[in-house]
């Protein structure tokens, strides 16, 4: 007896996908770790349609292989390489979101495109393929997620901050330079090798005069400082960061209350770092005591001083050459936010006629 025909939206589909096979280039691609294949299908294979529309390609799901179909034989090829970075880049026991499949893509387009051009010019470290430490997650919050680097520039600046007595990250919002810097935080607090946490925050809004606002020190400067706030209650949870602060372990700061004081032991966060005056960078880097460390961030593109009045800048060139010193300069591949953030900085980046490339090798031109 002869079985009835397909009917389901799935067998319908593959049926199409096979008479046009003769028209594509097909290729079967094997996955050993079936985990990852149920994770990129996704439940109801909602997963697969985001990775056509990604890759361009028909993906048709065999047991825990896809065939990989396109009219274009470069096509088929780039999505084997692509399958293949996934496969060694998530061996492990963490699985790709969203964001992961994007840049990834990116990534391998980029370095398509420079053999393409058959540039002999050595690639930057910071647009290299990610190194397998980059995957080590550097803190796991209190509700069990694990931190950890999402792209080469991310993992740079984990490693400086752990290297380097003073970091710098200087780029677009949303690339985790905040979050990634408390997470550092809490893990040399927790690993014993610092005694404290100090955040600060230039008060630009109340012009650093604190002094007339209601309330104690904590009430005074808590508005300016809820970014580091969130990124801590993320980390450690409401509870723990109220004990830690209740027993100095960490501590708030404002940027006007640090002059003649010496920080030992401490790792100091200065976020908005864009909006600190020359002086006011130099007063706060001439901080810095024994086994301590200093993490500025800012965003050259989001100053609220007068103009030619930030010294990020400038201080950021006058330290590149010293050693000690990392300076790691995020771009909008870097944003790790809603992937509606990086569209919305590069409308804003092309409205005000700045350099708009997130694969370029050479840096802004303030940067000199």
């Amino acid at each position: 007896m002869s079985k009835e025909p397909a009917t389901t939206d799935q067998q319908i589909r593959s049926a199409e996908d096979f008479q046009s096979v003769t028209e594509r280039e097909q290729i079967k691609y094997e996955f050993r770790n079936n985990l990852l294949f149920r994770h990129l299908c996704g439940v109801a294979d909602a997963g697969i349609s985001r990775l056509e529309s990604l890759l361009n390609v028909r993906l048709v799901p065999r047991g825990h292989a896809f065939l990989i179909q396109s009219e274009s034989t470069q096509r088929t090829e780039f999505t084997r390489a692509y399958f293949d970075a996934l496969v060694r880049k998530f061996r492990g026991s963490r699985l790709p979101d969203d964001f992961d499949l994007r840049f990834l893509y990116r990534q391998l387009q980029t370095d398509s495109q420079r053999e393409d051009m058959n540039s002999d010019a050595p690639t930057k470290t910071e647009n290299a393929p990610l190194r397998e430490d980059s995957q080590e997650v550097v803190y796991t919050t209190v509700r069990g997620r694990s931190i950890h680097p999402r792209t080469p520039r991310q993992a740079a600046f984990v490693h400086s901050i752990r290297d380097n007595a003073i970091t710098f990250g200087v780029g677009p919002a949303g690339t985790g330079k905040t979050f990634l810097s408390v997470a550092m935080a809490c893990r040399m607090l927790f690993h014993g090798d610092m005694e404290r946490v100090i955040l600060t925050r230039p008060a630009v809004e109340a012009g650093e005069s604190l002094g007339f606002l209601p309330g104690d020190l904590a009430q005074k400067v808590d508005p300016y400082l809820r970014p580091l706030y969130d990124a801590l209650y993320e980390c450690l949870g409401p509870e723990k960061v109220h004990d830690l602060m209740s027993a100095r372990r960490i501590e708030i700061a404002p940027l006007a209350f640090m002059r003649g004081r010496t920080l030992n032991d401490s790792i100091v966060i200065l976020d908005e770092a864009q909006n600190c005056t020359v002086a006011q960078l130099k007063m706060f880097l001439t901080r810095l005591g024994r086994n301590s460390r200093m993490c500025l961030s800012g965003d050259i593109t989001q100053i609220d001083l007068l103009p030619g009045k930030s010294g990020l800048i400038r201080t950021v060139n006058l330290l590149r050459s010293l050693r000690g010193v990392g300076i790691i300069e995020f771009q909008n591949e870097d944003i790790v936010r809603n992937p509606m953030v990086e569209d919305i900085v590069r409308a804003f980046q092309k409205e005000a006629g700045e350099p708009m490339g997130a694969d370029e090798d050479a840096p802004g031109e303030d940067f000199a």
